[in-house]
């Protein structure tokens, strides 16, 4: 499916975060997925994963969670820089700015109102946090999200303490070989949201590392990365329509 994207501003507040918009280039209404940046920021990697999520019939928006911060993205090999820009943000004002990117697809003619969150590395933990506190939100895909159900900073809820909240089927991913997320967690995650009964698959590759999604990264995975794509597109396509 032809594609066509553009940078867009979307307004926040009292300001304005830059983000990536993709669309197929005909049709519509389609349904609309915000696709949430790894801890790197929003890159040319994510706005080519914004791209195929339109070429499969989504309109699509990566927004720049970092945008408040002058340097908001750095390379794969800079995990300190990674760890600094996400400590630039509290979990409060990314909701605030991921409700405002599901406001602006709300407002294009060739959205229908079908919404889906879908994030990698730190964007999964906000897809699924999204998901618990936005009920617009009608199914989220999280890929490696860390700090799911354990807090990773002193006073910040995991948001797995929101899932009362949720009203969106989960489709989630994690690698065995993942040394930022115990296999333990995983598992929480999973007996946390059989608990709540909420609908949910958590999909666990054994020989996976974190970030297999991404071809930029060493620990890329080209056959669990396939499958996972299409089992996220069939996913979104059965409960977004």
């Amino acid at each position: 499916m032809e594609v066509v994207s553009n940078e867009v501003l979307i307004r926040t507040g009292a300001e304005k975060m830059p983000a990536h918009l993709a669309r197929p280039a005909s049709g519509g209404p389609y349904p609309a997925l915000v696709v949430v940046m790894e801890a790197f920021g929003l890159n040319d990697h994510i706005r080519r994963i914004t791209n195929q999520f339109a070429a499969e019939g989504f309109v699509a928006v990566a927004p720049n969670l970092y945008f408040r911060q002058p340097d908001n993205v750095v390379r794969y090999d800079d995990l300190p820089g990674a760890f600094r820009l996400m400590g630039s943000v509290n979990d409060d004002q990314i909701v605030a700015d991921m409700g405002a990117a599901i406001d602006h697809l709300k407002a294009l003619k060739e959205v229908k109102p079908a919404f889906g969150t879908v994030g990698f590395c730190m964007g999964g933990r906000v897809a699924f946090m999204t998901a618990c506190r936005n009920s617009a939100v009608r199914a989220t895909a999280p890929y490696y999200g860390g700090g799911m159900v354990k807090p990773r900073q002193p006073g910040v809820k995991p948001p797995i303490e929101y899932v009362d909240g949720l009203n969106a089927p989960v489709l989630a991913f994690f690698g065995g070989k993942d040394a930022h997320i115990p296999i333990a967690e995983v598992d929480e995650f999973r007996d946390a949201l059989k608990q709540a009964g909420k609908p949910a698959e958590v999909v666990f590759f054994p020989d996976a590392d974190h970030g297999f999604m991404c071809d930029e990264r060493p620990s890329f995975h080209p056959v669990h990365s396939k499958e996972a794509w299409a089992r996220t597109i069939a996913f979104f396509k059965e409960y977004l329509g």
